[in-house]
C-alpha cells in the first residue's frame, strides 16, 4: 500500500527524512536532475528553511521505502507568473509505468494554492504525462548565463 507524506513549513521532515528525499531525487531524476546541493536548496526553499515564499514536498512510500517525491516552490507571484513551480518530480526506476507519477502530480496540483508551472526538457518522456494532465507549453524558455 502506498502512503503519501506532505511536508511544508508547518510539518517539516526530520533531517534524516529530508536527506532521504534529496538522495532519492538525486538518484532517480537520472539525466534530467541537478546537483545534490541544488536539490537540497529547492527542498529548503519549499520548507522555508531559507528566505523564501515556501511550498511543499510530497513523498510516496511503499513498505517504508521512498518510491516517488515531488518538490513545489511558491513563486510569490500571481497572474503573469504562476504562483507555484514544480521543481522536481521523480518516481523510482523500478516503479515507473504504474501511474505513481500521475498520482503524485495530481496530488501536487490539488495541494498547490494557485496555478502551477514546470520546466521539462523536450526529450523527457514525462512530458507526455504532463500534457495528458493538462499542462500546455505557452512559452519557449530562454536563458542568458552570465560569463
Amino acid at each position: 500500500m502506498i502512503k503519501t507524506k506532505i511536508y511544508n513549513y508547518y510539518n517539516k521532515p526530520t533531517d534524516a527524512e529530508r536527506e532521504t528525499i534529496v538522495g532519492f531525487l538525486f538518484e532517480h531524476l537520472d539525466q534530467f536532475g541537478d546537483a545534490k546541493e541544488d536539490i537540497e536548496k529547492a527542498v529548503q526553499y519549499a520548507l522555508r528553511q531559507s528566505n523564501s515564499f515556501g511550498g511543499f514536498v510530497l513523498q510516496a512510500l511503499e513498505k517504508e521505502e521512498t518510491i516517488s517525491a515531488v518538490v513545489v516552490n511558491q513563486t510569490g507571484m500571481k497572474g503573469y507568473i504562476p504562483e507555484n513551480i514544480l521543481v522536481y518530480i521523480a518516481t523510482h526506476k523500478d516503479m515507473r509505468g504504474k501511474g505513481i507519477g500521475k498520482q503524485m502530480m495530481l496530488k501536487a496540483i490539488e495541494i498547490a494554492d494557485g496555478n502551477l508551472a514546470l520546466h521539462v526538457e523536450p526529450d523527457n518522456p514525462a512530458r507526455f504525462l504532463y500534457e495528458k494532465i493538462g499542462f500546455t507549453n505557452k512559452y519557449l524558455e530562454m536563458r542568458y548565463i552570465k560569463p
